[in-house]
């Protein structure tokens, strides 16, 4: 009985460190990529995944979702939603940084700048670290669909 009230005590607490540390990831990840969308369109051109007509698409929007998902998660507008599309982004940048690790494609993520000097070890790194957010965006959906 004990033990089910600490956890019920720390809940609220480790979610809202969650969906802060996500919101602000979210929202310091797009900043550089707003600021220029030629290089981060050059990011994705250097994943060699998406077509050609779809890059300048993404380079625009997906930092902006990006922004718009940070800070409706901080600020609990649309919490759900916001987390979802977070979700969704996270899963998509495993997917990309993992089969770009798989094939040996030399990539820049483009997360938080253009361009790093060991992209290797730097992306096995971003794989791992985007996994646990993850997993910590899943555990805030539950515990969100919970309330």
């Amino acid at each position: 009985m004990k033990l089910k009230n600490m956890k019920d005590k720390y809940s609220p607490v480790l979610c809202f460190i969650i969906k802060l540390v996500l919101g602000i990831t979210f929202i310091y990840a797009s900043y550089h990529k707003i600021a220029d969308p030629a290089g981060f369109a050059r990011i994705l051109y250097g994943y060699a995944i998406f077509p050609n007509f779809s890059i300048n698409f993404l380079a625009i929007t997906v930092p902006f979702l990006e922004l718009v998902a940070g800070f409706s998660l901080i600020f609990g507008l649309f919490s759900r939603s916001a987390l979802l599309i977070i979700n969704a982004l996270l899963m998509g940048f495993i997917f990309l940084i993992g089969f770009n690790l798989i094939r040996g494609h030399e990539f820049d993520c483009g997360c938080f700048v253009f361009s790093s000097h060991d992209k290797i070890v730097s992306n096995i790194f971003l794989l791992i670290r985007d996994i646990l957010f993850l997993l910590s965006g899943i555990y805030l959906l539950r515990k969100i669909k919970a309330q």
